[in-house]
């Protein structure tokens, strides 16, 4: 089963999950990630966009925006809850737009859950203008690689695997009575930088943000404000 079936097979949970205010998009990463678009342009695309909750923000920011996900689930999903937006189903590897027809495209925490990433980047670059941007934001590498010890705040942090190795790996959580299995892929920070290398994408901006504060939940939580768990950036084709 490949990452868009296994997100497939999780849709009905993802959508509850996505909806639901437990989780750290509304407490703090969407806001953190939102600081690194540009203004609003002539064209947005939002790769990866599954249920639509931040391709729905960004048309109320401004954005003309075009979703797009592998999840038949999910793009029904997105439709259904703004039936004005144009929400296509396709694969990120494969996107069904013009060339140099968008100035940016959002990959807001899907290029981990895409099987073949290069060529995801590669047509993400092809649809951009020169000069567009990129803005992403992923699993961090060193989060998907290894695991804390206990849920205390000055818990151990190890690398359990190799990380230069790129694995396939689950995460199931629960949280306010929901649940969710995540089916991502790990893979090093040089296999990001270089699929954007390729693709003729510069990287303009680089983060690592903490979780805030007013964000941590419980006293153990601060662990999560000694390593990242998510990295975003800024790339601009050349």
């Amino acid at each position: 089963m490949d990452l868009s079936q296994s997100w497939e097979a999780q849709a009905e949970q993802w959508i509850k999950w996505a909806r639901a205010p437990n989780d750290s998009y509304w407490r703090h990463h969407r806001d953190q990630f939102i600081r690194l678009l540009p203004a609003p342009g002539k064209q947005t695309v939002d790769v990866g966009c599954g249920e639509g909750r931040l391709t729905r923000h960004l048309k109320q920011l401004g954005h003309a925006v075009v979703g797009m996900d592998a999840s038949p689930s999910l793009v029904a999903a997105a439709r259904a809850a703004d039936p004005s937006m144009d929400i296509v189903l396709a694969n990120a590897a494969s996107i069904p737009l013009r060339d140099k027809c968008a100035d940016l495209a959002v990959a807001f925490m899907s290029l981990h859950d895409v099987d073949d990433m290069a060529s995801a980047v590669k047509e993400i670059a092809r649809i951009l203008v020169p000069g567009g941007r990129l803005c992403m934001a992923i699993v961090h590498p060193i989060n998907s690689c290894g695991r804390f010890e206990a849920a205390t705040a000055d818990a151990r942090f190890v690398i359990q695997g190799d990380y230069l190795r790129s694995f396939r790996y689950s995460d199931a959580v629960e949280s306010d009575g929901l649940s969710m299995t995540f089916h991502s892929q790990h893979r090093p920070l040089e296999a990001y930088f270089v699929a954007l290398e390729e693709a003729g994408l510069l990287v303009e901006a680089l983060r690592e943000p903490a979780v805030p504060d007013e964000a941590i939940g419980s006293p153990a939580g601060r662990r999560w404000q000694r390593l990242p768990l998510f990295l975003q950036l800024r790339a601009r084709r050349a």
